[in-house]
């Protein structure tokens, strides 16, 4: 069974030698924009540690290297935290984090239903 979420952290810089705290095993991650709140990554894995580190958040690579690279989701790291859940198997782990999904997208139609119905004719 799935655990609890842990509580959000701020995403380490790897320049100056912090490193990710995760499950190295199975798991669901999420990253968001502090301020916002906005969802920058989401996802499963069977390493939650390699996951989060393997995403191209900020590489602080030229202008000419990013000509053939992929772009970074955002702009600096430090606006970023990150939360995990582990879980026991990575099937466990799809699980979990297509349910969460539809629980997202549920919220989301409702907080929209409810808008529109709010709206004057």
């Amino acid at each position: 069974m799935v655990q609890t979420w842990s509580n959000w952290r701020r995403f380490p810089d790897a320049q100056s030698g912090e490193h990710v705290e995760a499950p190295i095993g199975p798991g669901v991650y999420e990253v968001r924009h502090t301020m916002t709140g906005r969802v920058v990554a989401f996802g499963h894995s069977a390493n939650v540690a390699n996951a989060l580190a393997d995403l191209k958040l900020n590489d602080g690579v030229g202008a000419f290297s990013r000509l053939f690279r992929k772009q970074p989701l955002v702009s600096r790291v430090a606006d970023l935290e990150y939360r995990t859940c582990a879980a026991t198997s990575r099937a466990e782990a799809k699980t979990a984090a297509q349910r969460l999904i539809g629980l997202r997208q549920t919220a989301w139609r409702r907080r929209m239903d409810t808008g529109w119905a709010t709206r004057p004719n």
